[in-house]
């Protein structure tokens, strides 16, 4: 597997299509790998789109280079490990899928650098005005539990035991029961063995609601997104109806955010993980927004 280096980062990644064809980035979310696009991409590759699909900082084999490197899970840093992979290939426009962390990377990517990207797609994750994590209403609150566990140092610790187990209990309770087999899961659970996955996983939750330290070089993007509420970049979010994470309620009115072009695509009896759940038909709209 090819593996770039930026100046954080060795960033492994597939690339695979048509040198030539327009560029999608398939971003994967949490907790996932890059697994999570196997089914989609060679529908997007047949449709002359070359699609490249990295491991996200602190998964699988991406790889951190110093050691004193804050573990900064935030989706800012998300974002701009994106930015970075694409100059490392002379890539300067593109398309974004994300799914879950990497929807927030795509919402990021088009609110921050809208002259690169022309299009995203955005999976099982709304997108956040001004990137701001408010506290959400009760019945959200419970859905979140696992936020709040591991704000605590208890369940950061049990996190950092078992990041396998931890991850499977979302895969089990995030979509209908029978989804997912257990080899697929724990062929992607080897990316959660990463020595950074904790580190990245526990910063990109507790630093929503608790003084973490960060990584200052991302303060002037945090800046200039806590002005932005509005994304001018043509957006399609798809969504599943039978969520258990992030329910159908959460996108709500969302296309008040988008002035480019908002679609909403909810797929009937569908879970957290639409790109594994039903690769075809999320292929077939990414396919169709793309090229439009």
């Amino acid at each position: 597997m090819p593996a770039i280096r930026t100046a954080l980062l060795e960033i492994s990644f597939l690339d695979v299509g048509p040198r030539q064809g327009p560029v999608i980035f398939l971003i994967h979310g949490w907790p996932d790998d890059i697994r999570a696009w196997f089914k989609v991409a060679p529908y997007l590759n047949a449709a002359g789109f070359r699609t490249i699909i990295p491991y996200l900082r602190g998964f699988g084999l991406t790889r951190f280079l110093a050691t004193d490197t804050t573990r900064d899970g935030r989706g800012i840093a998300l974002a701009q490990d994106v930015i970075d992979l694409a100059d490392a290939l002379g890539i300067s426009d593109f398309f974004v899928a994300g799914h879950d962390w990497g929807a927030r990377a795509a919402y990021l990517l088009a609110a921050l650098f809208p002259s690169r990207v022309h299009k995203i797609a955005a999976m099982a994750l709304a997108f956040q005005p001004r990137g701001e994590f408010p506290i959400p209403s009760f019945p959200q609150a419970r859905l979140f539990w696992y936020q709040w566990f591991m704000c605590t140092e208890g369940g950061a610790a049990a996190v950092k035991r078992d990041p396998v187990g931890f991850s499977k209990l979302q895969w089990d309770t995030w979509s209908p029961a029978g989804w997912y087999d257990e080899e697929e899961f724990f062929k992607t659970a080897e990316s959660f063995r990463n020595p950074d996955w904790a580190a990245v996983t526990l910063h990109g939750y507790r630093s929503r609601f608790l003084p973490e330290p960060i990584d200052h070089r991302y303060d002037d993007l945090q800046r200039r997104m806590s002005g932005i509420a509005l994304l001018s970049t043509p957006t399609l979010v798809i969504n599943g109806a039978s969520d258990s994470c992030d329910p159908p309620s959460s996108f709500e009115e969302g296309d008040h955010n988008f002035v480019a072009g908002y679609e909403l695509l909810t797929l009937d009896g569908m879970g957290h993980f639409p790109s594994r759940e039903a690769p075809e038909t999320v292929a077939k709209a990414l396919i169709r927004h793309f090229r439009k």
